[in-house]
């Protein structure tokens, strides 16, 4: 279906098996889709990054942090083109290169208003896409919302919640992911700022795990770069690896995994994984500082 033009972009309405990113495979994927703009590969990666529409001074730089660190990956990066962390993350993605596409609870034909204008703009030139379950002009009612939060999180292998109150769509977004079982990621903040009264509490119920350094949330969401090295390619420098050791590189390359992550995704006993990762460390294929958090190549 293609009908009236808006940013020079007609729409046009998606059959279910070209649902992108994880959608298709969702319990919450919608009856209709409508699109504008371009369709990500099957190889990307959908990561939600959401939050509260009214965030603390420090949150754009927050979020574009945040968003950096998804850089030469197949990342993109979901959001519901609202004011405050939506825009946010939007507008970094495309700062960065990142891939973005924005969900609506509007028609894509619908007027969208100030700033949020111009980024749904420029995420249609940059080669991304807007999507809605509503046709044509139909109004943001306050319902399409909530309902709109559902097919964010389904398009999405996590999602991270930002900043957040007590009550809020982001929230709900944060439990539609978890109702799917997928790992949900959350900012922590100051215990007496309202902001993070949110994501504190999904933190502190053991709902979702903390991203405690902006540039982290790379590695802890479980995205690869896409430079991470190759055993093809270290065969070629002369190096060999153990059975075990390419078993386990081929695992967490592009990862930061600490013992304990290791020793639960494999049964190898303790004194067996140090010499594995002794072995990875002279092959110059992991780092570690303390001896708690290994960096294997590209993390």
């Amino acid at each position: 279906m293609e009908t009236k033009l808006l940013y020079n972009e007609p729409y046009r309405e998606l059959t279910p098996e070209k649902y992108p990113l994880s959608l298709r495979a969702s319990k919450y994927n919608p009856k209709r889709l409508f699109c504008k703009g371009t369709l990500p590969t099957t190889d990307k990666i959908g990561i939600a990054m959401v939050g509260t529409r009214r965030p603390s001074a420090s949150a754009e730089e927050l979020c574009r942090r945040l968003v950096a660190s998804l850089q030469n990956t197949n990342a993109v990066v979901i959001s519901g083109l609202a004011q405050g962390i939506d825009s946010y993350c939007h507008r970094a993605a495309l700062d960065t290169g990142v891939p973005t596409i924005a969900v609506l609870a509007q028609g894509l034909n619908a007027k969208i208003e100030g700033e949020r204008a111009s980024i749904a703009k420029r995420i249609l030139q940059s080669g991304g896409a807007l999507l809605s379950e509503y046709e044509d002009d139909t109004p943001a009612y306050k319902g399409n919302f909530i309902a709109r939060n559902r097919i964010i999180s389904g398009l999405s292998q996590t999602t991270l919640v930002v900043q957040s109150r007590p009550k809020g769509g982001a929230l709900i977004t944060a439990q539609y992911c978890l109702d799917e079982g997928k790992p949900l990621l959350a900012i922590p903040g100051s215990f007496d700022c309202e902001l993070y009264s949110g994501t504190n509490a999904l933190l502190d119920s053991g709902r979702a795990q903390a991203v405690f350094i902006p540039e982290s949330l790379r590695s802890v969401a479980g995205i690869p770069q896409l430079d991470g090295a190759k055993i093809e390619q270290l065969v070629t420098c002369g190096v060999k690896l153990s059975e075990a050791a390419q078993k386990v590189f081929d695992r967490f390359n592009g990862f930061r995994k600490t013992f304990s992550e290791l020793q639960q995704e494999f049964d190898f006993k303790a004194p067996e994984l140090l010499a594995i990762l002794t072995e990875l460390e002279i092959s110059g294929l992991v780092t570690s500082k303390d001896n708690y958090q290994f960096y294997f190549n590209g993390a």
